[in-house]
């Protein structure tokens, strides 16, 4: 890794960090201060719940809930940052919305806390994005975030009572939407030397064509008898 990548590299890290960073803090002081803040999580269909919208992705249950995710948040985060950073901070921003608030319309009467929503929309935004641009790095990265999170897809179904699936589900659909959405922007397909020196001979015997079309060649034909 050279100097540019290692910086684009950090810098790539820094929101993914921060938000991380910002959750550990939040549960120490809750765990520190014996402190309980899922009041502040999503409350569907209540206006008093709606304020879980913004807070509800800095709030855990448990060290384990904490570990499961920040993990993921880091890896994807960093990727789509380093990879997306025309509108990584605008996608990023976007997923959080998108996610919380759909939960908040449609989700089940229970306190919804948690970043795993923000997990599955850069998971579903990294998945589809890669193969819509058709560029192959992209692509690469596609591969290589199924292989590792690939299992998670089954988090959008309500198989365990206790997890909110809705938070998964709503995520997944914005991080789709988003990949759909910013598809003419930041990285694209890239054209090979080879692909533009075809478009070119193809536009010069159209131009061609066209010349012939509009001045006909005039053919002359000349008739000489035979002298014996």
């Amino acid at each position: 890794m050279d100097k540019l990548e290692k910086h684009q590299f950090l810098n790539s890290l820094v929101y993914p960090f921060i938000f991380v960073f910002t959750i550990v803090v939040i549960f120490f002081i809750e765990v520190i201060f014996e402190i309980n803040l899922s009041n502040y999580g999503i409350y569907p269909r209540n206006f008093s719940g709606l304020k879980g919208v913004l807070f509800a992705p800095f709030l855990h249950g448990d060290a384990s809930h904490l570990i499961n995710n920040a993990i993921p948040l880091l890896i994807l985060g960093t990727t789509l940052f380093y990879f997306y950073k025309e509108i990584a901070l605008k996608v990023f921003l976007w997923i959080f919305l998108m996610g919380g608030f759909w939960t908040w319309v449609s989700a089940r009467e229970a306190m919804h806390i948690g970043a795993s929503g923000v997990i599955y929309g850069l998971f579903s935004f990294l998945l589809i994005s890669g193969f819509i641009r058709r560029n192959i790095q992209l692509i690469a990265i596609s591969f290589f975030v199924v292989f590792i999170y690939g299992s998670m897809i089954w988090g959008i179904f309500p198989i365990k009572k206790h997890i909110s699936f809705e938070s998964h589900f709503w995520g997944f659909v914005a991080g789709l939407i988003l990949a759909i959405y910013y598809r003419k922007q930041g990285p694209q397909k890239k054209v090979h030397h080879w692909e533009e020196d075809d478009d070119d001979d193809d536009e010069d015997e159209d131009e061609a064509d066209s010349n012939i079309d509009k001045n006909p060649i005039e053919i002359t034909y000349i008739f000489k008898e035979n002298k014996e």
